[in-house]
């Protein structure tokens, strides 16, 4: 009975520990996301379905949309990227609609600009903790499928996912923007181990595999 006791009640004190430093992680990160986010336009594609027809053209229509904006040669900044796409929303949906058509869908894109939540995602070595931030949304059909994700400003937007590389005169223009000690941390994020608690519940490990069961096999 005793050992059954102080079994439970390491067990209770450990997840204690883990509930009270997940705690503390999601706080971290929203007060992290919360800083940010005012610096930040995030991009999303979300295609028609998941089938492979509609994922493929949602690959096409995400480089068409970025195609367009490097086309137009704007300063780098997140107020003229934004005013762009609010001036040219309906001649950007006319012309990722004509490709759509062209290449035999019957559904169309619309863009939306808007404040909405993204949960925490990885963008080559940088990771951005989930939060609300505001986004162009481009919406293919029913909007019912797979989604692609990145940063429209600066641009972390990667096309070659093989290697998943951000462009270093990005990341320095995030710099930048933001306090030292928040890049880093966006940085340290999308290393893991480095900067992420990990806590994992192995009593056999602060108590030895002996002292809980003797006659029990190592467990793997």
């Amino acid at each position: 009975m005793k050992k059954t006791f102080r079994i439970c009640l390491a067990a209770s004190l450990l997840l204690t520990v883990f509930l009270t430093a997940m705690a503390g992680v999601r706080r971290h990160d929203a007060a992290l996301a919360a800083r940010i986010a005012p610096q930040i336009l995030r991009f999303h594609v979300i295609a028609d379905s998941d089938s492979a027809a509609d994922q493929a053209v949602k690959l096409e229509i995400r480089d068409l949309f970025l195609n367009r904006l490097r086309e137009a040669n704007l300063p780098d900044t997140k107020d003229a990227v934004y005013r762009y796409i609010v001036e040219n929303r309906e001649v950007l949906e006319r012309e990722l609609s004509a490709y759509l058509a062209a290449q035999g869908f019957s559904y169309q894109a619309r863009i939306r600009l808007e404040t909405c939540e993204f949960p925490e995602k990885t963008y080559g070595d940088m990771t951005f903790p989930a939060g609300e931030y505001e986004a162009v949304r481009v919406v293919l059909g029913s909007g019912r499928g797979q989604n692609f994700w990145c940063v429209l400003y600066p641009s972390l937007c990667y096309l070659d996912s093989t290697h998943a590389v951000v462009p270093d005169q990005s990341k320095e223009t995030l710099k930048s923007l933001l306090l030292e000690d928040d890049f880093q941390s966006l940085l340290r994020a999308g290393h893991p181990g480095n900067g992420k608690i990990k806590i994992r519940f192995r009593l056999a490990e602060l108590f030895g595999a002996g002292r809980l069961d003797s006659s029990a096999p190592p467990r793997r």
